[in-house]
């Protein structure tokens, strides 16, 4: 490795506002996708009616991921995360169509739930490092006009976030406010990633 070459790193997720994190923040990077079953591993956890707490399973699917890659990958820095959406108890999946995406929204409002997102860095398929936050969204009594006019104008796209929002997006208009860091709440606690990247001496100082 040359003197001011980095070691490589890897982000082992297909993420678009993860991605975009990383790469707005300086980070050079690459995209491997886990060949994980994240549905699997949540029934699993969720299983003969076990109460899992969601931070755990929020930091046990961010260690398959990067473990899975990292596996494959030997050599390489990898990051894992992985986000999970609670409200009093119950834990939600990301919708599968606008049609869920609509009762996600329904369900949310007027209620605080909870976003917890786990990163970790894996080497040589192990984790090395974890980091796991989280936040309180209050979600705003909206009008089922309003949530008619914002499926519709921001459609697919809050088919890729558990809560059926993006709250860099149109989303941030169904809520009153949030208390936690603005990072997590994207799926990426960008701050002590990049602490820890440095403290390896993966990215300059």
């Amino acid at each position: 490795m040359a003197e001011n070459e980095l070691p490589g790193i890897i982000l082992a997720s297909g993420s678009a506002t993860r991605q975009r994190l990383l790469k707005d923040a300086g980070v050079d990077f690459q995209v491997v996708r886990p060949s994980v079953d994240e549905d699997v591993i949540r029934e699993t956890l969720l299983g003969d009616g076990r109460d899992i707490d969601p931070a755990d399973m929020a930091e046990v699917l961010a260690r398959a991921k990067a473990e899975d890659v990292s596996a494959r990958h030997p050599g390489s820095v990898v990051i894992g995360a992985d986000q999970v959406l609670a409200c009093e108890g119950e834990i939600y999946s990301k919708p599968a169509s606008l049609d869920e995406a609509r009762d996600t929204l329904l369900s949310l409002r007027g209620r605080v739930h909870q976003l917890h997102s786990a990163v970790v860095i894996a080497e040589d398929g192990e984790t090395q490092w974890v980091f796991v936050d989280t936040a309180d969204m209050s979600m705003r009594q909206f009008s089922l006009a309003f949530l008619g006019r914002y499926l519709a104008e921001a459609g697919n796209d809050v088919l890729g976030s558990v809560g059926a929002y993006q709250l860099e997006g149109r989303g941030i208009q169904l809520f009153e406010r949030f208390e936690g860091d603005y990072f997590t709440i994207l799926g990426l606690p960008l701050l002590p990633l990049l602490n820890e990247l440095r403290k390896r001496k993966l990215v300059f100082e």
